[in-house]
């Protein structure tokens, strides 16, 4: 068999404050796993065996931030690898794929036939300005691959976006993509962020960003809409400088039925859908597909339980019953509550 069974799950990581608490949960257990630096690693395109039990996809598309940038392209590689001989693996290759570009997640928006900000993808960025006529202002330049509201720039007008591009201040990221998109007005001030566990809802929240920040990372909040502090082990060193504001919701039925449809496309194991309300017209948009989910900081006392907890239940049920490994159809065995329920998986990306 391509992978151990009894081996130890692989925490693939990048990132050195995001997992200490699926760390400290792993250990409390005393689940046998292995930390993985993803800024570090090798492995054999010839070996046809994993010692792994599971692997755990933890790689952060803002790896580039601390000085990582060769993490993302190795980690396609190397999930590929993983998958070609057999390895199960949480988060694996189709939905890293996804998770590295903001312009295929507009793709599967489209394919679905869900709403999202109006945007141009570019490779140039001198072409900034000619693909924002006929989008409204302000927008956006978005890298492809970012990452806690990395490079992301705000314009408000064409002349300003213009000017940009001709002194060279449009960011076009890593692999030299980006959107340009609207950049629309938030209802109440406030994102929604739909968490999925197994591809099914888990919990929703309204995040309210600090003025002018495009970080919107769940584990970085400091505090509920009334004030309350929260525990944040698992944030990075200046997070309470940040203004983060965050409280439960449940959004309605159609919208989970839409979040669930996206993981399900995308391959999406683990992560967070987030959408806004554009206060202009009153409707709804996706905008962003996480699969390095960061969970809210202190879950207790934000959705009334640890989504770690739960986390870790799933990454047992993994380990011990195989989940991941694809049988000819293309389906899996394995459903979140235990129950037989093949659910279709597709590879990304699907033809029209």
């Amino acid at each position: 068999m391509p992978a151990t069974p009894g081996g130890p799950i692989a925490i693939y990581y990048e990132h050195p404050d995001w997992f200490k608490p699926l760390f400290a949960e792993l250990d409390r257990r005393g689940l046998e796993y292995e930390r993985i630096d993803a800024a570090s690693h090798t492995y054999d395109p010839s070996e046809s065996t994993s010692p792994y039990s599971l692997v755990f996809n933890r790689a952060s598309p803002s790896a580039y931030l601390r000085g990582h940038g060769q993490v993302t392209f190795h980690t396609q590689s190397w999930l590929r690898h993983l998958e070609r001989i057999g390895v199960p693996v949480v988060n694996g290759a189709a939905c890293y794929a996804m998770e590295t570009s903001k312009a295929l997640q507009l793709d599967i928006l489209e394919e679905l036939g869900l709403p999202y900000p109006r945007a141009r993808v570019i490779n140039s960025a001198e072409l900034a300005g000619d693909a924002a006529r006929g989008l409204r202002f302000p927008v956006i330049v978005k890298a492809n691959i970012g990452g806690s509201g990395a490079g992301i720039t705000r314009f408000d007008t064409p002349a300003s976006l213009q000017e940009a591009a001709l002194i060279g201040r449009v960011d076009l990221g890593v692999d030299r993509v980006a959107l340009v998109q609207e950049l629309a007005p938030l209802r109440d001030g406030h994102i929604t962020r739909v968490e999925v566990l197994d591809g099914k809802f888990l919990y929703a929240i309204n995040v309210y960003p600090a003025e002018d920040s495009f970080n919107l990372c769940p584990a970085d909040i400091c505090q509920t809409t009334d004030g309350k502090e929260l525990s944040r082990a698992a944030c990075a060193v200046d997070a309470q400088k940040n203004g983060m504001r965050v409280e439960q919701f449940k959004p309605p039925r159609e919208i989970i039925g839409d979040v669930e449809r996206i993981a399900e496309r995308v391959d999406l194991d683990v992560g967070g859908i987030e959408y806004l309300v554009d206060d202009r017209d009153g409707r709804h948009y996706f905008y962003d597909i996480n699969a390095l989910s960061n969970f809210v900081a202190d879950g207790r006392n934000v959705v009334g339980f640890d989504p770690f907890e739960r986390l870790v239940d799933y990454l047992e049920k993994r380990r011990d019953v195989g989940r991941g490994t694809r049988d000819a159809t293309g389906s899996r065995p394995f459903a979140a509550d235990g129950a037989d329920s093949p659910v279709s998986r597709f590879t990304l990306p699907a033809s029209r």
